[in-house]
């Protein structure tokens, strides 16, 4: 299902076989299985995404996308900085973009709603692992690029972050890359969110940091106060919320 894309709406047998490396009757039965279900359609160029996703998608939709006061709350961040905020949240060992407003500028940084990003790096990770348990550090750093030796600093970063109140990132996961992330609180004041700022580092030098660390708190508050929910419940957040 991963290789239907917006730019390959369409895909062959032959192509999934190529793919995924299975054998040409495991891609037949698997094929067929999801047909009679309604996730793909047959026509004569291949398959296509059939119309059972429909109800999936609504309810994705219904279970995911942030209420109007929120987008409109990101548009106002967008509209006085001209970055690209998103609001990401912890699912196993990655933060999931759950909400995005790009930037107006040609220049800009995107991800799509539903992207995984990895947690040993980025602003948004420092904020959202404030309270994470040295396990899933641990499991954490099994991804990046250095291994354990990345434990270590990604503490102290998380560390910062918690006595700052926000965190800041400078290619990090790409370079050229940076963004500006503040914590978004849930009834018992654990982080359930992040929301942060993200573009080119030329456009975030040390002297702008604060004036995009402002306008995030000042949004993030009035998220706190409305009460912010997502589907995915982190084991960090069930955990505070159970022992409270």
């Amino acid at each position: 299902m991963s290789l239907l894309t917006e730019q390959r709406p369409t895909v062959t047998i032959r192509e999934i076989v190529e793919t995924t490396g299975l054998p040409k009757t495991t891609v037949l039965r698997i094929v067929q299985t999801l047909e009679h279900s309604g996730l793909l359609s047959a026509t004569q160029i291949g398959y296509v995404a059939g119309p059972g996703l429909w109800r999936w998608a609504h309810l994705a939709k219904s279970s995911w996308e942030p209420p109007e006061e929120t987008r409109a709350l990101m548009r106002d961040l967008v509209s006085r900085q001209r970055e690209t905020v998103n609001i990401y949240v912890v699912h196993n060992v990655a933060r999931v973009c759950v909400a995005q407003e790009e930037s107006p500028l040609p220049l800009r940084h995107v991800v799509h709603v539903g992207d995984e990003l990895p947690l040993w790096a980025g602003a948004s990770s420092k904020v959202l692992l404030r309270d994470a348990p040295q396990g899933l550090l641990e499991r954490i750093v099994e991804s990046a690029p250095d291994g354990a030796d990345r434990l270590p600093p990604l503490r102290d970063e998380i560390a910062g972050a918690a006595r700052d109140g926000y965190g800041v990132s400078h290619g990090e996961r790409e370079v050229g890359l940076s963004a500006v992330a503040v914590p978004i609180l849930g009834q018992s004041s654990e982080v359930v969110a992040s929301l942060s700022y993200s573009g080119p580092t030329s456009r975030f030098p040390q002297d702008r940091i604060p004036e995009l660390i402002a306008d995030l708190q000042g949004a993030a508050r009035q998220l706190t106060e409305r009460g912010f929910d997502h589907p995915l419940r982190s084991p960090l957040t069930q955990r505070r919320v159970r022992s409270s």
